[in-house]
């Protein structure tokens, strides 16, 4: 496992020719309806011709990189879960590096919360899958293979089961069973064999996830870092009250700016888009920046440069330009 070190300070804007795309994904790659569009799949492969490396940079955990897989050519790396884990496409999405939560860490963050936020519910999303508190609400696209309360999903002592005949899952009266009847007790790696279970035997914690039904997203956010900012580092992507989790210093920045340096690709001559607040420093370590239109309100402040909404194929648009022009 590697630890995604902290990001250095953005290069001023100068005209470069710029050597790799970084884009978020949901709301700012993907329209609406969680597809690649004609013009963003042409606009990506002219890019990685160009000699333009492309990474994807998202929240979304491994699993979930399907609807992009076949558009990274080269490299074939994405950066996943917020920068907790190094995910290869190339090989079915298969994570090859984490940066985790150590689970004492995650267990004061839930402490906290609980505290600040009474109902607060809580999610663990590990290499192998998510596991979920009976009171977490069924947000996600795929079942969970335990649920239960998050003090067991992070005890020293709990290994998430291999199969439906190892799982003791609680159901909401505390009684063994799933939670949900449509969400069973499943093994996800047999749906999923990418998530290879012998390169992380332990399946380390890469995000802690917390919902509350009632208060407002950037007020929970702000009152996470007030909280527990010591512990952890928080953010957000969804429209709901939802926060985003990872090890303290762990960021899409960091993980990024630790593959350019890898690959001896400087600040500047990176090219990055977001939409949402967990994209806010990448965006602020790239050279280049743009927010899309339909971006939260603190990604247009930490911003200079906009192009078009995810939907009106922003992404694209500024590609189409830098291969015209040749430089920023």
């Amino acid at each position: 496992m590697t630890d995604a070190s902290a990001p250095p300070s953005r290069a001023p804007e100068t005209a470069v020719t710029p050597r790799l795309i970084a884009t978020d994904l949901d709301g700012t790659l993907l329209h609406d309806d969680k597809t690649v569009s004609d013009r963003t799949i042409a606009a990506l492969a002219a890019a990685e011709r160009a000699g333009l490396e492309v990474f994807f940079v998202t929240g979304r955990p491994a699993r979930w990189m399907g609807v992009v897989s076949d558009h990274v050519h080269g490299h074939g790396l994405a950066i996943c879960a917020n920068g907790a884990a190094v995910v290869d496409l190339h090989r079915g999405g298969r994570i090859v590096e984490v940066s985790p939560l150590e689970r004492s860490a995650a267990r004061q963050v839930v402490d906290a919360l609980r505290s600040a936020a009474p109902g607060t519910s809580f999610a663990v999303e590990r290499t192998g899958g998510i596991h979920y508190e009976p009171q977490y609400p069924p947000l996600l696209l795929d079942p969970a293979a335990v649920v239960a309360p998050a003090e067991k999903l992070l005890a020293d002592d709990f290994v998430p089961p291999l199969g439906p005949e190892d799982a003791d899952a609680d159901g909401p009266d505390g009684g063994a069973g799933p939670a949900f009847p449509d969400q069973p007790v499943i093994k996800l790696l047999a749906h999923h064999p990418e998530l290879d279970p012998d390169a992380f035997p332990d399946q380390p914690v890469i995000k802690l996830l917390a919902h509350h039904p009632e208060l407002d997203p950037d007020a929970f956010l702000a009152l996470a870092h007030t909280a527990a900012g010591d512990l952890a580092t928080f953010t957000r992507s969804s429209p709901t009250a939802l926060l985003e989790i990872s090890g303290a210093g762990v960021s899409k920045a960091g993980t990024l700016a630790r593959c350019c340096a890898e690959r001896g690709i400087a600040p500047e001559e990176v090219v990055a888009f977001g939409d949402m607040p967990n994209d806010i420093a990448m965006l602020s370590w790239a050279g280049t920046s743009y927010a899309m239109a339909n971006a939260h309100p603190d990604v247009l402040a930490a911003t200079t440069r906009r192009t078009a909404s995810n939907n009106d194929d922003g992404v694209a648009a500024v590609i189409e330009r830098i291969l015209q022009d040749g430089h920023l």
